[in-house]
């Protein structure tokens, strides 16, 4: 009897054990609609993201420096700080504002980041491995008439089981020839969570 009892009591604690250790996501499906609305946990989220862009992009593109430009003006992206105290990719963020800015044809985008690949690309192309016919160099970009940059805040309140996050994204869209700004907006996203109680 003895044995029976030790026996259940192995096979119970085994079980008990491997109930508590680490679990895996092993199996996931795609979500179709990445636009519905993500709020798994209080962090920042491709929702929060979305809809940042989505207001600033809509304000942008109706300031009169835009709408009412005779071409598309020239626009370079520089940076989006992040003042929040979580770890945000910032240059996904200013990608997806490059991308829905250009997606409208009323803003063409210079690339601050590809600086030194063009200039290596000059440096190569003038090598003599490349016919003259087809060579680029250096004289011939567009200069910026504007740039774009911002900064990402946050404030996080907590009290008892309750927590506000509160996060406001400011864009300015500086004159590159004058140093004025042109246009600037904000875009604020407040997320409220409740913290539920986790037991066996």
């Amino acid at each position: 009897m003895w044995k029976n009892l030790i026996l259940l009591v192995s096979v119970l604690g085994a079980l008990v054990l491997s109930g508590c250790g680490e679990k895996a996501y092993v199996r996931g499906d795609y979500d179709n609609n990445v636009q519905d609305t993500n709020l798994l946990n209080d962090k920042w989220s491709e929702s929060d993201m979305q809809n940042a862009v989505r207001d600033l992009v809509a304000s942008a593109t109706n300031h009169h420096a835009i709408s009412s430009a005779k071409r598309p003006p020239i626009v370079m992206v520089t940076r989006l700080q992040n003042k929040t105290s979580e770890h945000i990719d910032t240059q996904s963020i200013t990608d997806m504002f490059r991308v829905e800015l250009m997606r409208n044809g009323r803003v063409s985008f210079v690339d601050k980041a590809a600086r030194d690949d063009i200039a290596e690309e000059y440096d190569y192309q003038n090598s003599g491995a490349v016919s003259r016919e087809t060579q680029k160099g250096p004289g011939g970009q567009i200069g910026a008439d504007f740039i774009l940059n911002g900064r990402l805040d946050s404030i996080v309140q907590q009290a008892g089981r309750d927590k506000s996050v509160y996060y406001k994204m400011t864009m300015n869209m500086t004159n590159l020839k004058t140093g004025i700004i042109v246009w600037s907006d904000y875009k604020q996203i407040r997320k409220r969570f409740k913290k539920q109680r986790v037991g066996f």
